[in-house]
């Protein structure tokens, strides 16, 4: 029978307050014991509704049978560590109840008393503080109020083998940049290598790049980028970058993920989506099936699942896509140059002379127009280890062009457009010979040589006469 509410005891004894029907009748009416509705009315007159409710005893919870110290050694037990099976407490228990001349306990009452005890005490006795405060402490879930607010970067050793250029299976590390507002991807960046401050910086210079793909938009500078404390996060290069543009570093707790579940998130649905049916997904570190895929073909598969497939969908969560809600009535703010923005997050750069056909560089030869006019010079180069089809030239830290490998890149230069180059070039040291020239005549007063060919020295006249030794 179900426990009666003080409103249901009120509707039982309500006649006998407004209509005058006796207690006796509503007895056999309603079954209920006479002396049973008489403690109901008397309670309703003097106390109410609430005099009706149910009154719970003082020693509800305990073991009136069992003392208090005996309940106190089976918690104890419970809480050692490592960790006792009720068996096990049970027996301990029953020695020390023989052993002070008192009646052991029976197994139900240790079992039962071993359950009451509070789920997040078990767990920091016997697993630690740190799975206690991912299991039960309080977080505080940060909702940013705008796009470029709050990016989110972290790495993930994706559960997938390729083959590199030797023909070895080798695993990928992936690097992620989130946009926290709308949860689109803004950036990544696909290594065979473990995570470092290079990658970290690709990534983020993707991140704040205009796309070549026009259904990928997210752009811009960040107010704030959060990171755990790995130490490509906390080294002095992205540190030096977010200072220089102005973005503001903040770092999770230590030991405490939470704070970025939205992109542990995305990395699931990744693993989920894509990797699980693609060749080479493992499981337990061990490939389900022979891996295929090159690197490049990774990091196309990955880059095609971001754009077109979750940038896309309905986020479950914000209820549109990432990528209508981070557009919506938003103007991302954008650095200054993209040559500037290269000067620093291109991390990678290597001296290297400018010789006649260019610049030479890991068995490639790159040129431009503009090298023309520093042949001889040593120049500052910085590239992207993925797209060796450019690189970025710098002298005396300015930037100068970007120098293309004819064999790697769509762009091409023409005979005709090097021969203009080097006409240029010819052209401006001319004038500059002529207005030294002009300089020094007007100073000295002298008259400088028309042109810099060397002039022709005359031999001296001999005689012809024949003249004799002794003469």
């Amino acid at each position: 029978m179900a426990k009666r509410t003080p409103w249901d005891k009120y509707q039982l004894i309500l006649p006998s307050l407004s209509q005058d029907v006796s207690i006796t009748e509503l007895s056999r009416t309603h079954n209920i014991p006479v002396r049973t509705l008489r403690d109901w009315k008397k309670k309703f007159i003097n106390l109410g509704l609430p005099g009706l409710d149910h009154i719970k005893r003082k020693d509800q919870g305990t073991r009136r049978c069992m003392s208090q110290q005996m309940q106190e050694l089976i918690g104890g037990f419970a809480l050692l560590k490592p960790k006792l099976r009720i068996t096990a407490i049970y027996q301990k228990i029953v020695l020390l109840a023989e052993q002070a001349n008192q009646k052991p306990p029976s197994y139900t009452t240790v079992y039962n008393v071993v359950r009451k005890i509070k789920p997040a005490l078990l767990t920091l006795s016997h697993e630690g503080v740190k799975a206690y405060r991912q299991k039960f402490e309080l977080i505080y879930r940060r909702e940013c109020k705008a796009p470029n607010e709050i990016w989110q970067c972290d790495h993930t050793e994706l559960d997938i083998y390729v083959l590199d250029s030797d023909g070895k299976e080798v695993k990928t590390w992936l690097t992620i940049i989130m946009d926290d507002y709308s949860r689109a991807i803004a950036g990544f960046q696909l290594s065979v290598e473990a995570p470092s401050s290079i990658n970290t910086a690709l990534a983020l210079r993707q991140a704040i790049s205009r796309k070549e793909e026009p259904c990928w938009e997210t752009c811009g500078i960040p107010q704030i980028l959060y990171t755990d404390h790995g130490t490509d996060f906390m080294s002095v290069h992205i540190q030096q970058v977010c200072v220089n543009l102005k973005i503001r570093h903040f770092n999770s707790a230590v030991g405490r993920p939470q704070g970025r579940g939205k992109i542990e998130r995305f990395f699931r649905t990744l693993n989920d989506t894509l990797l699980a049916i693609l060749p080479g997904y493992s499981q337990n570190g061990k490939p389900l099936s022979k891996p295929k895929l090159t690197f490049t073909e990774l990091n196309s598969a990955v880059k095609d699942f971001i754009v077109t497939t979750y940038n896309q969908q309905i986020h479950r969560t914000i209820g549109v896509s990432p990528l209508q809600r981070w557009s919506e009535g938003f103007l991302p703010q954008m650095p200054n140059s993209f040559e500037e923005l290269d000067l620093l997050l291109l991390f990678i750069q290597r001296p290297r002379k400018v010789q006649r056909d260019g610049i030479r560089f890991l068995g490639m030869r790159y040129i431009s127009i503009v090298l023309a006019a520093f042949v001889g010079e040593t120049v500052t180069i910085r590239y992207d280890p993925n797209d060796l089809g450019e690189i970025k030239v710098y002298h005396q830290d300015n930037f100068l062009c970007k120098a293309v490998c004819q064999d790697l890149s769509d762009m091409t230069i023409s005979l005709k457009e090097i021969k203009a180059a080097r006409s240029s070039v010819k052209k401006d040291l001319f004038d500059q010979l002529r207005q030294s020239k002009a300089f020094i005549k007007g100073v000295t007063g002298r008259k400088c040589p028309s042109s810099p060919k060397q002039s022709v020295v005359s031999e001296p006249k001999t005689s012809k006469l024949r003249i004799y030794e002794n003469e």
